[in-house]
């Protein structure tokens, strides 16, 4: 982790590159509170390596976006964020759209479920990007803390160890180091995020990973140790949803195929009254949105999108 010296050394090395921190959130009440708190105290007030701390709203239906206003953060819905261009619901769709209303030349991700944090997660994603300009993307990887999960949820991190990590040792070989490709938190330079296409979906870490070394080569890449991370768990339905936007987004990019936005995902369910059987489905995301710099006139600054019409 960082120590306190370390970040007079970052204050430094900002100087005055603007960094922002952004958190894609639905329905977190009960977690996003103590996570804008301990990044607004500890960066926005404190080392000040935070310039903008902001919760992106992805249509909510709890106490989500007046929780983390009152904690300190600036919180824009999803929705209303450039609403000509529509508003789809998802995960990368709502990062997609922080690019619109975040002005930092380094923007830092962070999920909003997390059980566990700590302010440090904040400098250690910043510190490969501000010592080593050839850095563009980093990516965080931890232990995972099952204290909190579900009875029956024996191990964290599934679909990354069963799927994103198998698809990459077979296709992308290289990558085969990314402990945690699909980690939520992680941190890019905006002259690269605004160059790549966002899957509106649980893919957008993954296609981000691929697109980054594809693109500019494994010199362009970091991972740092966070240590210790817990989260709120999801369910083997959910994660059928999860595995499916990820398998989506990564045979885009090996084989070029284009994303339907009309797929579904069937998992069979009983009637805990009756014993009945069904099928259950449900649409996977898998549409995707176009670099950022494809939506804005060539003149505008791309360093403040605020001033963007």
């Amino acid at each position: 982790m960082i120590s306190a010296g370390d970040h007079g050394l970052l204050q430094a090395l900002k100087g005055t590159t603007r960094v922002s921190v952004v958190i894609p959130a639905r329905d977190e009440a009960p977690t996003i509170g103590n996570i804008v708190t301990a990044i607004h105290d500890a960066h926005v007030l404190g080392s000040q390596l935070v310039d903008e701390l902001i919760v992106i709203d992805s249509d909510s239906r709890d106490a989500t976006a007046e929780v983390a206003r009152a904690a300190g953060a600036t919180v824009h819905s999803a929705a209303e964020i450039r609403a000509d261009l529509g508003w789809r619901p998802g995960k990368g769709e709502a990062m997609w759209k922080s690019l619109l209303v975040s002005s930092g030349e380094i923007v830092i991700f962070i999920d909003a479920d997390l059980t566990t944090f700590t302010a440090d997660y904040v400098t250690g994603l910043l510190a490969p990007l501000l010592r080593e300009p050839e850095v563009l993307l980093v990516k965080a990887f931890y232990d995972r803390d099952l204290a909190d999960a579900p009875e029956g949820i024996a191990q964290g991190g599934r679909v990354n160890e069963l799927m994103a990590r198998p698809l990459i040792n077979l296709w992308w070989p290289d990558l085969a180091g990314v402990v945690q490709p699909l980690a939520g938190e992680w941190a890019g330079r905006r002259q690269l995020l605004e160059t790549q296409s966002f899957p509106s979906g649980y893919g957008v870490e993954f296609a981000t990973l691929i697109d980054t070394y594809e693109r500019h080569g494994l010199d362009a890449l970091a991972q740092v140790d966070l240590g210790n991370r817990g989260h709120v768990h999801q369910d083997l339905r959910n994660l059928g949803i999860l595995s499916a936007e990820v398998l989506a987004a990564a045979t885009r990019r090996r084989f070029g195929v284009e994303p339907q936005g009309v797929e579904e995902i069937a998992h069979l369910v009983r009637s805990e009254a009756s014993g009945e059987r069904d099928w259950e489905s449900r649409l996977i995301n898998d549409l995707e949105r176009p670099p950022v710099l494809a939506l804005l006139p060539a003149e505008a600054d791309s360093a403040h999108p605020q001033a963007r019409s």
